[in-house]
């Protein structure tokens, strides 16, 4: 059977805090008791009953006298004592006193109440002897023509499951049925009748699905699912049925049932690779995103638009869908809109890039006037890194895409504006043609940036690339505008003692009294000036940061100077202009110096600070052809083999992206002719609808690799020894959120072991969800027992316990076996990630946790120790494989991984190979570890720690 046929039964909590009651006693409730002590009674029998307990004298108590009762609390509990209690003699003879409970069933199947005649009808479908069920026949099928909805489709559930089991009993369930659902009404009966058609006799199915295929639109949404689930499973066993039920697919993506629309998209897909197909199932997709409230909802069906999209010959189809896919940015959640920004991304194209950036323009814009959403200052990161990569790609749009960004360098969030100019210093870089308009632009915005680091980037880019007088001029008055009165030192000074004069109130503070050493009391008044705060505001920018004691820009600044007066000095002929340009260049220097040397600002300026100003000062008094050289043509080189490094890793990631995209085929592959397929053949294929039920019950059944080691039996963790009166092992299970730990435990002795129970605690951030329920177990008898384990947080947990049981027969005290501690593996919880340079220095800084652990291995090669650590650890490498090529003895990586509880892990290795030491000298050095958890970066290190050496398997 497959997992969906599964009988689901009866669950029972089962209370541990009193003693079992006798068997005279619970007679005596049964017989003389009121219906109240009866229900009570009848439960602890089923309790007994469940522990293993016998009990066969009650059985004739029970029919005679609580059988008869009409009460609905006793019927339900008597149908939950029906399905447990022995009902065969030892040699598997029906029990005489069945015939008994038979007639009463009978009775209850024509009783007028139909939430009885229902329960009923469901306890059938949990019998499984032949002969209780067969004078039950005639009964269960009157019920199919019941007046009450709830009666007919448990009528059906118990048909169908009959027939399935004892096929004999009702031979014409197919027929009956058909002819039933043909007449049928109700939504809920239609569909379990159809539901067994589909399982029991798939062509009647079919002839009844054709008689109705024009009116499917009008079923309800549960008969629907169940005719998209038919259709698939049809056409998924004989592709030639496909042209026949297609365009019923076509239809069900109209239904007003959301489900029923994902589920009909998804069959489509699978059904028929058309471009008309894949388009109906991709608006559908979108529609869906759109209209969800659900953000889970969202994110599932952009991952099926994102599979969609990476088969290749789906990729055009949803290329001329980018502008419907850009209608789900209006969903406020960042991820769903990063995903989003990603999957448009990847299907630009030359046809549809310029309404993509119109849009992501109008986005950008918008984000300016939105301030209140806390993730709008990421968005407006995410935006300009998109219309960066489009520009890169399509060089045309580079000019309409900048004007708009350079107004964001002046903004307050300096994550956006630091992106905003990576991209202005790309593009002036690589686009001549666009150079005069981005320093234009850039010298009307200067004067308005607000945030230091933003302020050198932009000096930087002003500096390399005003090669005009006018534009030199141009930057020269800007400097001296943001700089203010000069020199600093004294006008400062000067505002200092202005301020102070006209502007001071002198008050007189109440007198305080005091006392002396000798015991005397002495009188002291104090004096005190105060002024009105001057406004930070009122300062010129750049004048702001310095007198912040920021002197890394004013270095900066020298080097612009220097670089814009030798570019001015080739420029312009006359000495007078040239000399006058320089001084005022080196003045400028001079009194930054002077400011910093001063008492002035809030912190003095630093060592290398001052020799970088004083060696531009040094080049400006010389100006030498070599300086000129290095300032004016060796800095643009250095970028431009930056920027050309980048771009190279970037289409190298982009070849092995659409190497893994691209189908081979080898060309010995045997050709496969479709009409040609046997059925069996075809069957091979996965089924969607049975992998999608596994994977919600957690039995994806995950590729084994061919090494033994890594199948199943890896994962069993002996928890008691060999000689232990109850042998257990555990196999642990981790599907994502969740651990299953399948515990298989054993009585290797001869006496019956009861109330055998299994006692589980953890440590970590683990949370046992279920106590598991106590068991009774016969000489050398065995059993499983399943426990569920939530975990919270990325890392190492442990879980902890023992099994206690009672002897039967024996008066001790209950007997214990402590059991071996299960640790819980982080690797399962880990998977590689990617970040930019940026993110990682600011995630480096933020991160309060750090484990730093020190190399001990036995690898001799730094590349292959790099290696080593990476496949232990999940981690990916940032570092470029261009910068770790090479050999020096020494090297440096950044690794990162992200948890699926969204937690990041970052980690520094910096290792080098000691030569003093020979050539087959062990790698050594550190690996710094940082985490914002303290569990993440602990268990991170343990990881490394115990998988640092090499083994030789």
């Amino acid at each position: 059977m497959t997992a969906a046929e599964n009988v689901c039964y009866t669950l029972i909590i089962v209370p541990m805090d009193s003693e079992p009651p006798s068997e005279m006693s619970l007679k005596n409730d049964l017989e003389k008791g009121d219906v109240k002590s009866k229900t009570e009674a009848l439960k602890k029998v089923i309790i007994m009953i469940l522990n293993g307990e016998k009990l066969p004298g009650l059985l004739m108590t029970i029919i005679r006298f609580v059988l008869p009762l009409q009460d609905h609390t006793i019927k339900k509990l008597l149908l939950v004592f029906w399905e447990i209690v022995p009902k065969t003699t030892p040699d598997g003879r029906l029990l005489q006193e069945m015939i008994l409970v038979c007639d009463a069933y009978r009775k209850d199947l024509q009783h007028p109440n139909e939430f009885i005649r229902g329960s009923t009808l469901r306890f059938l479908c949990k019998l499984k002897e032949a002969e209780l069920l067969e004078p039950l026949m005639p009964a269960i099928r009157a019920c199919l023509e019941h007046r009450h909805s709830y009666v007919r489709r448990n009528a059906v559930l118990a048909i169908y499951t009959i027939y399935r089991n004892f096929e004999h009993l009702i031979p014409d369930a197919p027929e009956l049925i058909h002819d039933f659902l043909v007449n049928e009404k109700d939504a809920s009966c239609k569909r379990n009748a159809f539901m067994m058609l589909i399982h029991a006799d798939q062509d009647r199915a079919l002839d009844y699905l054709s008689t109705c295929i024009d009116q499917v639109q009008t079923f309800g949404d549960i008969l629907q699912l169940v005719i998209v689930e038919l259709i698939y499973k049809v056409c998924h066993a004989n592709p030639s049925e496909r042209a026949r039920f297609i365009r019923c697919i076509y239809n069900l993506l109209q239904s007003s049932s959301p489900a029923v629309k994902y589920e009909a998209a998804g069959t489509l897909v699978t059904l028929s690779s058309a471009p008309t197909a894949i388009k109906a199932a991709a608006q559908c997709y979108i529609d869906l995103i759109i209209k969800e409230s659900d953000n889970n909802v969202k994110l599932i069906v952009l991952d099926r638009l994102i599979e969609l999209k990476d088969h290749p010959a789906h990729e055009r189809v949803l290329q001329d869908l980018v502008m419907d896919i850009l209608r789900v940015l209006s969903t406020p959640d960042l991820e769903v809109r990063k995903k989003t920004l990603q999957l448009a991304l990847d299907l630009v194209s030359s046809r549809n890039v310029e309404e993509l950036v119109i849009v992501l323009k109008k986005e950008v814009i918008k984000t300016n006037n939105v301030t209140e959403h806390e993730d709008t200052d990421k968005y407006r990161q995410l935006l300009v890194r998109t219309l960066h990569s489009c520009s890169v790609r399509f060089p045309d749009m580079a000019a309409n895409v900048i004007p708009v960004l350079m107004e964001f360098l002046s903004d307050y969030n300096e994550a956006a504006a630091a992106d905003v100019l990576e991209f202005v210093r790309e593009a002036i870089q690589r686009f001549d043609n666009l150079r005069l308009l981005i320093v234009e632009k850039m010298l009307e915005v200067f004067h308005c940036i607000k945030s230091v680091k933003i302020y050198r980037g932009a000096l930087w880019i002003l500096g390399e690339y005003c090669s005009t007088k006018e534009d030199i001029q141009s930057v020269m008055t800007e400097v001296r505008r943001s700089l203010g009165e000069i020199p600093i030192v004294e006008s400062e000074i000067k505002k200092e003692a202005g301020e102070m004069k006209p502007e001071e109130e002198i008050t007189v503070g109440p007198a305080q009294k005091l006392v002396t050493e000798m015991g005397t009391y002495a009188t002291q008044s104090a004096l005190s000036s105060s002024r009105p705060a001057k406004k930070e505001e009122d300062r010129p920018p750049l004048r702001g940061f310095l007198l912040d004691g920021d002197f890394f820009v004013a270095a900066s600044l020298a080097t612009t100077l220097t670089k814009i007066a030798l570019r001015y000095v080739m420029l312009v002929q006359e000495k007078k202009k040239q000399n006058s340009f320089v001084a005022e260049a080196m003045l400028l220097m001079a009194t930054i110096l002077h400011l910093g040397k001063s008492s002035l600002p809030k912190k003095p300026i630093t060592d290398d600070d001052v020799d970088r100003i004083s060696l531009c000062l040094k080049v400006l008094s010389e100006c030498s052809p070599l300086m000129n050289d290095i300032f004016n043509k060796e800095c643009r080189q250095s970028l431009s083999h930056m920027l050309s490094a980048k771009l190279e890793e970037e289409k190298l990631s982009q070849k092995k992206e659409s190497e893994k995209r691209s189908v081979t085929v080898q060309p010995d592959d045997p050709i496969s002719f479709m009409q040609l397929t046997a059925k069996n053949e075809m069957s091979s294929k996965e089924d969607q609808f049975q992998l999608s039920l596994l994977a919600a019950m957690g039995n994806t059944q995950r590729k084994e690799a061919a090494d033994p080691l890594a199948s199943k039996l890896n994962k069993v963790t002996q928890l008691t020894g060999f000689s232990d009166p109850v042998y257990a092992e555990a196999y642990v299970h981790v599907n994502q959120y969740d651990i299953v730990l399948d515990v298989l435990v054993v009585n290797q002795t001869s006496d019956t072991l009861q109330n055998c129970t299994l006692e589980l605690a953890t440590l970590g951030d683990l949370k046992l969800v279920e106590k598991p329920s106590p068991l009774t177990l016969a000489p050398h008898d065995f059993a499983n027992i399943k426990a569920n384990v939530k975990v919270a947080s990325t890392e190492n947990g442990i879980i902890f316990g023992n099994i206690v049981y009672d002897v039967s027969g024996a008066a001790s005290d209950r007997n214990c076996v402590v059991l071996s501690d299960i640790h819980i593996d982080i690797m399962d919880y880990i998977q590689p990630a990617t970040c930019t340079d940026a993110e990682f220095r600011q995630m480096w800084a933020e991160f309060e946790w750090e484990n730093k652990v020190t190399v001990n291995t036995n690898i001799i090669d730094l590349n292959e120790y790099l290696q080593h650590i990476l496949k232990s650890t999940n981690m990916k490498c940032l570092t470029p494989e261009k910068a770790l090529s090479g050999y020096c003895g020494f090297m440096a990586a950044n690794l990162y991984a992200r948890s699926i509880f969204g937690e990041d892990a970052l980690a520094n290795v910096s290792i080098e190979k000691p030569i003093h030491l020979g050539p087959d000298a062990p790698v050594t050095g550190h690996i710094r570890i940082r985490a914002k958890s303290q569990g993440m970066a602990l268990s991170l290190g343990d990881k490394i720690n115990l998988s640092q050496k090499k083994t030789n398997l």
